[in-house]
């Protein structure tokens, strides 16, 4: 299991840094390629879409390649698609950016399998925080390291040397893939079906099979909109939280951006926490803190935004914690890899569609109503869909309908 974490948190590490990247430097890339502002807006928003509408690739790429192949692919998208954004105009700026959303979307997918098939039961939990967390992680390191390099070497040095980053990680898996076996055959066939079963207790057996696949159906309706609710959260909190403190509390925008900072720091706390409370209560007790922790943020930058630290740090923890219990609620009632496959996939599928809808959402009501009352209601109505969609599904995974199957 050793190696699979290391492959994890190298995999995560190129997940989200390079969408990062250029918003350090989004004025020199625009001084240079005279990309617009909606252009610019582009270089994070079409990653994200890209996210949803590029799922059903992940899941053939995972059947035919398997997971290790399937992430070997993704990181080989990722730094073709690094070079070619550091080379040429803004169309090939904003060509490069795509290459690298359809390419992370291949990993997305393939790391919650690979949680699935190679850790622990009892240590899922545990590798989906630490994913999360070095997600964050790594974000937070090149939205820091990256204008300091392009002080001394130019933007386009700067974003392309992120790139070192992921040409280690192909380096790795590549390693890895030729000591795995390459398709995922759990992936290249169906669930057992209730028919299989011969002898008296075939009745049983048909009864817990049928009781386990609607509650694997709930459950999934139900993280599809939790994620929603979760990425319509973030991203929106992402885009506007600065502009927001910069005209609520008159911050300049050093300090705005630094308090905003805070949003994405304290995310390593949730991911980390959630597993470790979970190991101590139940998983539906983590979420349950976790969607408090969501909720609380809308409502305490209302109710009392002279605290906008307070929440800045309570809303980060959610979001990092968020992403952990929802992943870690699918390998609960997945029955193989190919249940998993499709049930991240279409949970990736609303929540990064929702979260391409928010940011801009939010900023038109912020414009059409002159204040920030409705934009963090959109928030609120979003940290309730992930409370609602989230809670339900713990309390419903965490419910025993019958022995599991998790072929090995």
């Amino acid at each position: 299991m050793p190696w699979v974490i290391v492959g994890i948190v190298i995999v995560a590490l190129s997940l989200r840094a390079p969408i990062i990247a250029p918003t350090a430097v989004i004025t020199d890339i625009q001084a240079e390629t005279g990309l617009s502002a909606v252009g610019a807006g582009l270089l994070t928003g079409l990653p994200v879409l890209l996210f949803a509408l590029m799922t059903p690739l992940a899941t053939r790429s995972i059947r035919r390649f398997g997971p290790e192949g399937t992430i070997v692919l993704c990181l080989a998208g990722v730094l073709a698609g690094t070079i070619i954004r550091s080379l040429g105009p803004a169309s090939v700026v904003l060509a490069g950016t795509m290459v690298i959303g359809a390419a992370m979307t291949l990993g997305n997918i393939a790391v919650p399998v690979l949680i699935r098939r190679d850790v622990p039961f009892k240590r899922i939990s545990a590798a989906t925080g630490l994913y999360s967390a070095t997600m964050n992680i790594g974000s937070m390191a090149t939205l820091l390291g990256t204008a300091p390099l392009a002080a001394v070497l130019g933007w386009r040095w700067a974003i392309a040397a992120w790139g070192v980053v992921t040409a280690a990680g192909l380096l790795y898996w590549l390693l890895r893939k030729d000591r795995a076996d390459t398709p995922d055959t759990t992936l290249l066939q169906q669930s057992a079906t209730p028919g299989a079963h011969n002898g008296p207790g075939a009745s049983t057996a048909q009864l817990a099979r049928t009781a386990e696949t609607r509650r694997f159906r709930r459950v999934v309706s139900l993280l599809v909109l939790a994620f929603c609710g979760q990425s319509a959260a973030y991203f929106a909190t992402t885009a506007w939280l600065p502009l927001l403190l910069a005209d609520t509390r008159g911050l300049d925008a050093a300090a705005s951006g630094a308090a905003s900072s805070l949003f994405q720091i304290a995310a390593v706390i949730g991911a980390f926490g959630v597993p470790l409370l979970a190991s101590r209560t139940k998983l539906w007790i983590a979420t349950a803190v976790i969607a408090m922790f969501w909720v609380a943020l809308p409502i305490g930058l209302l109710a009392a935004p002279e605290a906008f630290v307070l929440w800045a740090i309570i809303g980060g923890v959610a979001q990092g914690g968020g992403f952990t219990a929802i992943f870690s609620i699918i390998p609960r009632v997945a029955h193989n890899n190919a249940d998993t496959a499709s049930a991240s996939a279409r949970i990736q599928t609303g929540g990064y569609l929702a979260a391409t809808c928010a940011p801009p959402l939010a900023g038109w009501l912020n414009g059409a109503t002159g204040s920030w009352t409705m934009p963090l209601a959109l928030v609120l109505a979003a940290t309730l869909a992930f409370s609602i969609g989230g809670l339900l599904a713990a309390r419903l995974a965490e419910r025993p309908t019958g022995p599991r199957i998790r072929p090995e």
